[in-house]
Order: structure tokens, then sequence, then C-alpha cells
């Protein structure tokens, strides 16, 4: 939200007693969907400044308010609220199941940067990415994989978000290079030992690899959230190139004695050797 400036150079704030919070998803204007900014847009243009009824969403609640836009200086009309339609990043896809196309990614659900909450999404796209670096990571500072989605493949549609990960539908196998022949069971949590384990990444463009890291600490009795286990990246390679965990390898699948244990979901800021991973068990049952 922020005040705006109409044509008498008066500062003014529509929202202002509105009721509308940070993290409010506007469905309707004058009774007419929305679904994108673009058209939100065009509604509060087309009012000419006349009250608008707003229909929104707070915790799965319908609730209605109204607006009055200002005309400001460039002759376009404005109520002050900053409205974001879509997220987009770089992460790791888990595991694909081949019988009914179904995937998993992430580990941990997508969250808006300013509310901090899991955004409730009514669409999306999963795409090749193009890894142009990668930040190296340091205690205090996670680094990161940088990478670009400018010109690359679309391979399946995202149908949920959840706090263990995103999941959808691939519908263009051919550009993830999987190996179909190479398949692997799921592990339930009591199988899981401490000690070590592997981690399936990419850090390079065409170059998924398995690195070596440790199971320290297992959480047999947690449901609440993805933080499942504590691991560790004892990988010498790995850690040349990346320090440890860095973001971006969210969701890379962790295997142990032939099985899908889990998956990486959140480095931890004063080791980024170390971080949490999540149940591969608890990431299936989402799946469908």
């Amino acid at each position: 939200m922020s005040e705006i400036y109409g044509t008498d150079n008066n500062g003014y704030k529509p929202y202002e007693n509105s009721g509308i919070e940070e993290g409010d998803v506007i469905v309707r204007i004058d009774e007419q969907e929305i679904t994108c900014t673009s058209e939100l847009t065009d509604k509060i243009n087309s009012s000419k400044g006349e009250n608008m009824s707003v229909t929104y969403v707070r915790d799965g609640e319908f609730l209605k308010t109204s607006l009055k836009p200002i005309k400001t200086d460039d002759n376009t009309y404005k109520v002050g609220l900053w409205v974001r339609d879509t997220a987009a990043g770089v992460g790791t896809a888990t595991f694909y199941d081949p019988k009914k196309n179904g995937f998993a990614s992430l580990g941990h659900g997508i969250i808006d940067p300013d509310t901090e909450k899991l955004i409730d999404i009514s669409s999306g796209e999963i795409v090749t990415a193009n890894i142009l670096s990668v930040i190296k990571g340091e205690n205090g500072n996670p680094g990161r994989i940088q990478g670009s989605i400018e010109g690359e493949q679309t391979i399946g549609t995202i149908y949920k978000n959840t706090p263990y990960g995103i999941y959808g539908y691939l519908n263009n196998i051919s550009s993830l290079f999987i190996d179909t022949n190479k398949l692997y069971p799921v592990a339930l949590r009591n199988e899981i030992k401490l000690g070590d384990a592997k981690i399936i990444s990419t850090i390079k463009n065409g170059q998924t690899k398995e690195y070596d890291i440790d199971i320290e600490k297992i959480y047999i009795n947690n449901n609440i959230d993805n933080k499942s286990m504590i691991v560790k990246i004892t990988d010498e390679e790995l850690l040349k190139e990346t320090g440890g965990i860095v973001q971006g390898m969210s969701g890379s699948p962790i295997i142990q004695n032939g099985k899908l244990i889990g998956a990486l979901t959140h480095v931890m800021v004063n080791d980024v050797t170390l971080g949490y991973a999540v149940f591969a068990e608890m990431m299936v049952k989402n799946l469908y």
C-alpha cells in the first residue's frame, strides 16, 4: 500500500478504512471476476473515480468493501494498492511418478516475500532453467543458484502449493532427460538411518550428480512441518562449488540404501553445511 497524489497534488489513501490488508486476494470488482493485475487496472480506470465494490478473500473468508479511485497526473486512476499476480523462482524437481505423470518439487511451499504466508495459487507452470552461476554460501550468508527461465521449455503444470512442496503434472518428459528405467522405492520414516546418504542435485547445466551427505538427526514423530531431518553436506566437490546448501537446491532428493527418503528444504544460516530435509513419505502423501 502507498499514498498516491491526485491532480490537485494532495496525497490520498483510498484503501484506508476499507478493511483490506496485505495478503488479501482480490477476486471481484463490481461483481466482475478479476484474475490478473491488468484486469484490475482496467476496471479501476473505467470507474472514472466512482466508488467500486470490491470482494476479497482472507483466510478462506469472502469479504466485501468499497474503494474510490483517485485520478492522477498521468490521467489514470489508482487506489494505492500494490498487487502481485505472479511469482517465479528457481528450485529442484524432487521426483516424478511415471504411472500418473505427477511430480513434486522444492519440499517447501512458495511463500509471499512480503506477507511470509503460503501463496494460494490458481495455476502455474514448471519450466526448465538455464543455470547461469552459483553464488557460494558462507556462514551467515547463504548462497544461491542463479538461473534464467527465459527461452526455456515448459514441461508441466502446477496445481497445488503446499507446506511440503509444489505439485503438478509433467507433459514434456523429454526435456528433463529422465532415465525412466531408474526407479526408486519410497522409504518410510522408520526405515531411515543416521549416517551416510546421497543427494541428487544439478549445480551446472546438464550435470545431475550424486553428492555425499550425512543424516545427523531424525525427527521421526514430526508431522507438523517439513523439518523432518537435519542433514550435513560432506561431499568435498559440492562444498568447493557451493560452500554447502544454497538456494535453488531445495527439493534435491535424498537417497539412502537405494530408496528415496526425503528432500532438502532449508539451509541453516549460521552453518551453511547444515540444513533440514522433509520425509519423502510426506511429499508423496500430498501428490494427488
